[in-house]
């Protein structure tokens, strides 16, 4: 039995709110489900955005260090690794005041080079890029079987290590593609003289493809996290995009791509959990009980915590 919860942004008392809505308690003794199996899965991006970034990470590695969650990294963590990391004198991710901007709220409470800055650092480089059991699989972005394939062939146990950090050429070529996929998911540039805004105001020439939409066929069927879709273009999309669509019946739960409205199952055996906690909207979960390898069944609690 598992509560699969997606990406928090900082908001600590989202969290608080969600866990308790959930029956989870923190006594003494550590921490209690509503039943002695009930486990978590977090999807990663716990950092940025919302205020209390500190009180989120305290309260996932609590939970992970008693033996009742695991977690996959987000792009944000990803991010993070990289703004932090300092390879031959230079930060593996620019400190350009865009990147600033959008990793300010963990460095407000996690400056560069603070010890406790690289105790977060060094946590988040021990998350594994995904997680699979029997029944179902997660990811913070997207579950690309090629993609997943590589990491397992090249990464010590799914996991960023400073080995991995200081390859050569390591921000370039498969893994890397591969990396951004799983973290980020699959994004396509839009055809000449097409762009939008995103909700940061920056304008993007790529758009993030649903993945998990079958029947998607045009870049506004396939376009996610675009405020205004009737901006692109209403073309078919390029085939080299139906090689990303999840056609396994195993489910696999994501987040990442802020959706919005009453939380929804879109696909019958992948599911984004992600409502934009992080800007506003509610943080919500799923409550995986027993076999549900077959379909995914409406069971998303959306604890209206806004």
């Amino acid at each position: 039995m598992y509560h699969i919860i997606p990406d928090i942004h900082g908001h600590a008392d989202k969290l608080d709110g969600l866990l308790a809505y959930l029956g989870w308690r923190k006594m003494l003794s550590g921490w209690i489900g509503p039943t002695p199996e009930q486990r978590i899965v977090f999807l990663g991006d716990f950092i940025d955005r919302g205020p209390e970034n500190a009180r989120v990470l305290d309260t996932v590695r609590s939970l992970i260090d008693s033996g009742k969650a695991c977690a996959v990294m987000g792009n944000h963590e990803f991010n993070a690794i990289h703004y932090h990391t300092v390879v031959d004198g230079k930060p593996l991710r620019e400190r350009s005041q865009k990147n600033r901007n959008q990793h300010k709220s963990f460095l407000d409470e996690f400056p560069t080079g603070d010890a406790r800055t690289r105790d977060a650092i060094n946590w988040m480089k021990d998350l594994p890029l995904f997680f699979e059991n029997d029944l179902f699989r997660a990811v913070h972005a997207c579950w690309y079987a090629p993609a997943i394939d590589l990491l397992k062939t090249e990464l010590s146990d799914t996991r960023l290590s400073d080995d991995d950090l200081e390859r050569e050429g390591w921000t370039a070529g498969p893994l890397w593609d591969a990396l951004q996929i799983v973290t980020s998911g699959v994004e396509k540039q839009l055809p000449e003289g097409y762009s939008f805004f995103d909700k940061g105001e920056h304008e993007r020439h790529h758009v993030r493809i649903a993945w998990w939409l079958n029947g998607a066929r045009s870049w506004r069927d396939a376009a996610q996290s675009v405020p205004d879709v009737s901006s692109l273009p209403d073309g078919n999309l390029p085939e080299d995009v139906f090689d990303y669509i999840y056609s396994d019946t195993k489910p696999v739960f994501f987040g990442h791509y802020w959706l919005t409205g009453r939380p929804r199952v879109e696909a019958p055996h992948a599911l984004c959990l992600d409502y934009s906690a992080g800007k506003g909207g509610p943080l919500v979960a799923y409550r995986f009980e027993g076999d549900q390898k077959e379909n995914l069944v409406d069971q998303i609690v959306a604890q209206e915590i806004s």
